[in-house]
């Protein structure tokens, strides 16, 4: 099976000139935890969760959510992103690429073509073929 067969092909992004109150609002909404970072359709970072409570942790003095998401508002997510990010090509064997992800620890890996980014595989998504495969059998 390929990767093609398993990624979201709708990823949700955010531009990497955004501030993370703008990220941490779209994770939110879409109630993800991987948000991949672009310039154009360039992939150029990763922001995760994690990143977000870092920057958070950060302002000690943030008493309220809306201290937090003013403090978020200052920094950039280019600021807080992971840069050297694992990635995938879409025609890539879903075994490898679940095994990178475990080795490398990571929750997912954005698909690259080209230079574009043009999906994402998450763990949700390997999760969800092993209980279908599951239900199967």
């Amino acid at each position: 099976m390929r990767i093609r067969d398993l990624m979201q092909k709708d990823v949700v992004t955010v531009d990497q000139q955004a501030h993370l109150d703008v990220a941490e609002e779209l994770m939110r909404m879409d109630r993800i935890r991987h948000l991949p970072v672009v310039s154009g359709e360039r992939l150029v970072g990763l922001v995760s969760q994690r990143d977000l409570f870092r920057a958070a942790l950060s302002s000690a003095l943030a008493r309220s959510p809306e201290d937090e998401q003013r403090w978020l508002a200052r920094i950039p997510v280019r600021q807080a992103m992971t840069r050297e990010v694992l990635s995938a090509h879409p025609d890539a064997d879903v075994g490898h690429a679940v095994e990178m992800m475990l080795r490398e620890r990571v929750g997912c890996l954005p698909v690259v073509e080209d230079g574009r980014l043009v999906g994402l595989l998450s763990e949700t998504d390997c999760l969800r073929h092993l209980a279908g495969l599951l239900a199967e059998g």
